[in-house]
């Protein structure tokens, strides 16, 4: 099967559409597909539902498709340094489900391993119980939540090899993992690409096996969401 594509375009030609569900990795603006985001707003695509953390800022990231409406749906945890999102979300624009990050987490990895469902007590008590089974374990109530499964996955890696094999940034690992899992067909930006055999076994965070294409973006633009400095001693 091909999975190396020559451009954005190429890659996401043939597997995105209105009305999907998207899962995007990354946190804030680290470990984000700023490319294959780019190239989501450019093709137009509408009517969607994203899972993400968070929604980037207001001019990078999640925050694009955000500008273009193309989004009408989030499941996030974070609403963050996105002030449009903040905007359509108080004006009844965008519809939003806020998960905590964990769950939010778990829910992903749990698509992505065949887990329909899990229970967890984050949240018992609380707004995030609302409308959900809950169950007694051991004194304590658990409540029900359901595993993502979206129709594509984006997510952000250093390396791969030909197999789709990843190795990740270090924090820019995040929830890119999950994402990747969960995804029914999953698409990776990558810095790098090295021949099979080029990367160790012990050093995949990612087989190949959950990654459907590729396609290499060596210099992505890479912001820092909030810059903060400290005077050097003395």
């Amino acid at each position: 099967m091909r999975k190396i594509f020559g451009d954005v375009a190429g890659a996401l030609d043939g597997v995105i559409m209105d009305g999907q569900t998207i899962a995007v990795g990354g946190f804030g603006l680290c470990g984000i597909p700023s490319a294959l985001i780019e190239g989501m707003r450019a093709s137009g695509v509408c009517n969607l539902t994203c899972i993400s953390n968070n929604a980037g800022v207001d001019d990078f990231g999640l925050g694009l498709l955000l500008q273009s409406r193309q989004i009408r749906r989030m499941i996030a945890s974070y609403v963050g340094e996105n002030k449009e999102f903040e905007r359509q979300y108080l004006s009844g624009e965008l519809e939003l489900e806020f998960n905590p990050q964990g769950t939010l987490a778990e829910r992903l990895r749990a698509g992505g391993a065949g887990i329909p469902a899990f229970f967890t007590r984050t949240g018992v008590g609380t707004v995030v119980e609302d409308g959900k089974e809950t169950r007694q374990f051991g004194g304590q109530t658990y409540i029900m939540e359901l595993a993502l499964r979206p129709d594509v996955s984006l997510v952000k890696a250093k390396r791969a090899d030909r197999s789709g094999n990843l190795v990740f940034a270090r924090t820019a690992r995040n929830f890119n993992p999950d994402v990747a899992m969960a995804g029914a067909v999953t698409i990776a930006e990558v810095e790098d690409l090295v021949d099979e055999g080029h990367i160790d076994p012990d050093e995949v965070h990612l087989p190949g096996i959950f990654v459907d294409r590729i396609v290499v973006v060596p210099n992505p633009e890479k912001r820092i969401e909030r810059k903060s400095f400290r005077s050097r001693p003395q």
